[in-house]
């Protein structure tokens, strides 16, 4: 009453409450057998408490899991380990003592405990435990498994029936419905129902035939393999669990050469694909490169024209220069020779130009004339001859 006095003051929560209720109960039955409880305070009991719950909680787990190991036993295999309980340290006269405490009122933590299992004992319970476990859940997995492919194949049918009924629909509608919409006036549209409709039970009886000769035929593959097998067993050349397991051994190295080629395949390909990257690259270049060079040829071709042609112009612009030289000294010289007449003689050289010039004109009109009288007696002359 005076420890919930001091909690019930400083306002704890309520689980210390609890706590140190369930501290003060435990101190009032057992304070005849243990006075040392009495000397303890508040705060220690509700430590201690606290260390026999987690301690009681621990034992719980090994009691729960140490039945479970006792339920799976066999009841032949029990009765070598109840003759074998005085071996484990503790005297029958133990046993009927701890039984008579715990049917008395008092508890007391000083007393004597009851038969316990030894350290390697729960190191073996706890294994085949573990095992057990494992065992349990590698069954769990494959149910699960199996239920999950059955779920699988049950989904694929479902598709697969789906897309069936979805292929019959449309045909249904492309042969019959729509046929029917737009020839309302037809009265055939019954027939035509029920010509589908034995269309297609030929055609599913044509595929049932089909499986069940295909199953036949299976059938006999598997009995011809099953009497290979029986032959092979009679004459001793049928595999065993060492040849089995052999053989998983075998498939596990060749799984990992697989992965390990993989491996090499995959980096391989992103070798190649960095190089076909590179190449890429450099031919991208080596295009550019083309082009520039075929432009640049393109140009030294136009330029080397334009150097022959201005060599051509530049010997005939030399030929010209040499000739307009030679002109000019020519001129230079006849410049240098030239003599200026009198004025007389310029007078009587313009006046025989001028007499010349007229006597000129009077020649070529009298050209004229004698041409005109020319043609004249050819046209008389061609009349005469044509008649």
């Amino acid at each position: 009453r005076a420890v919930c006095d001091v909690y019930a003051g400083c306002q704890l929560q309520p689980r210390l409450f609890i706590l140190a209720t369930m501290a003060e109960a435990e101190c009032e039955s057992q304070a005849d057998d243990n006075p040392e409880f009495s000397e303890l305070g508040a705060h220690e009991l509700v430590l201690l408490v606290e260390e026999l719950s987690r301690s009681n909680g621990v034992l719980k787990a090994e009691t729960e899991m140490f039945q479970r190991y006792i339920s799976r036993l066999d009841p032949k295999d029990l009765a070598p380990a109840a003759a074998a309980e005085p071996t484990l340290g503790v005297s029958q006269a133990e046993v009927t003592q701890a039984r008579g405490r715990s049917k008395s009122k008092s508890r007391s933590f000083t007393a004597e405990r009851l038969q316990r299992l030894t350290v390697e004992q729960k190191c073996d319970v706890a294994q085949r435990e573990l095992e057990e476990t494992r065992e349990d859940l590698g069954r769990l997995k494959e149910a699960s498994e199996r239920v999950l492919n059955n779920y699988r194949a049950t989904t694929e049918e479902a598709d697969i029936r789906l897309v069936e009924i979805k292929k019959a629909t449309y045909e249904f509608e492309r042969d019959v419905a729509r046929v029917l919409q737009e020839k309302r006036g037809v009265m055939m549209g019954a027939e035509k129902v029920v010509r589908y409709i034995e269309d297609r039970t030929r055609a599913k009886d044509t595929l049932a035939e089909k499986l069940r000769l295909k199953n036949a035929a299976l059938k006999v593959q598997k009995k011809k393999l099953q009497m290979q097998l029986r032959q092979k067993e009679e004459m001793g050349e049928a595999l065993h669990e060492v040849d089995f397991q052999q053989l998983k051994i075998e498939n596990s190295q060749y799984l990992e050469k697989i992965d390990e080629r993989n491996q090499d395949l995959l980096r391989l390909k992103l070798l190649a694909g960095s190089t076909l990257q590179v190449l890429n690259s450099f031919k991208k270049k080596l295009q550019s490169t083309t082009h520039e060079s075929n432009l640049l040829d393109n140009e030294i071709a136009s330029r080397r024209d334009m150097l022959v042609k201005i060599e051509a112009e530049a010997v005939q612009a030399e030929e010209e220069r040499a000739k307009a030289e030679a002109l000019n000294r020519r001129l230079r010289g006849q410049l240098s020779d030239y003599r200026v007449p009198q004025v007389l003689e310029y007078v009587h050289g313009k006046v025989r130009h001028c007499e010349l010039e007229q006597s000129v004109r009077v020649w070529e009109r009298k050209v004229e004339i004698s041409e005109m009288a020319l043609k004249t007696h050819l046209k008389a002359w061609n009349k005469l001859k044509a008649s």
